[in-house]
């Protein structure tokens, strides 16, 4: 999207570098994890296991991302876990607001969002409920009951037409809400517990959608 940030998890705290600088993340990104490992005294090695944000999203920041965890996975021989975007997104709301039931929306571009009702696990990691989309916002699913949130920047480009589609389900919108390094670390720690890395060559980006470009006549 249009941030960039990188996070370092050491037994429970979590430390963060945050950019909103969009088109910058490829200069941002490796200095802001070379920061991280320097101020805690670690190097790479030192390190468990890596996490990423694996979308749905932009497809350079997804290149971009990819990219970068693979070829530090495999300088480090370390396993990877891929997180959801969207719920990595309802994770810092829930940070930010304690909600448990929100809808995750990002631009997807070409009249489309991302999409995804998330909540949590039973240990309080948000996950993402049904499946990950890409919709037109006046298609979204409609939750059979309300208290719903909405995050996420898919808000803030189509906020009229999924208000006018959802009514009263959602009773709160966070339009400015982004996807943080700090949330993807917190369910990359749970994954990883749970067994679920895999190798740096299976750490691949989710992009729902196969055609990227309207064709031109």
């Amino acid at each position: 999207g249009d941030t960039c940030s990188a996070a370092l998890y050491l037994d429970g705290e979590v430390r963060e570098r945050f950019a909103a600088e969009a088109q910058r993340q490829s200069a941002l990104i490796l200095p802001m994890m070379d920061g991280l490992l320097a101020e805690a005294g670690l190097q790479i090695t030192d390190l468990d296991v890596l996490a990423f944000g694996r979308g749905p999203g932009s497809f350079t920041g997804l290149r971009i991302a990819t990219g970068v965890v693979q070829g530090a996975a495999f300088a480090a021989d370390l396993p990877v876990v891929p997180v959801s975007t969207l719920a990595a997104l309802a994770q810092g709301h829930r940070r930010a607001t304690g909600h448990l039931r929100v809808l995750a929306a990002l631009d997807a571009r070409m009249n489309e969002v991302y999409w995804a009702a998330c909540g949590p696990d039973a240990e309080g990691v948000m996950r993402v409920l049904g499946d990950e989309r890409i919709v037109p916002p006046a298609e979204v699913p409609v939750p059979a009951d309300g208290g719903w949130h909405g995050a996420g920047p898919g808000w803030a480009a189509y906020g009229a037409i999924l208000a006018g589609r959802l009514g009263d389900r959602v009773t709160v919108v966070s339009a400015e809400a982004r996807c943080h390094a700090r949330d993807v670390a917190q369910i990359a720690a749970a994954d990883f517990a749970a067994g679920l890395a895999v190798p740096a060559e299976l750490a691949l980006p989710v992009y729902l959608r196969d055609r990227v470009a309207w064709a031109r006549r």
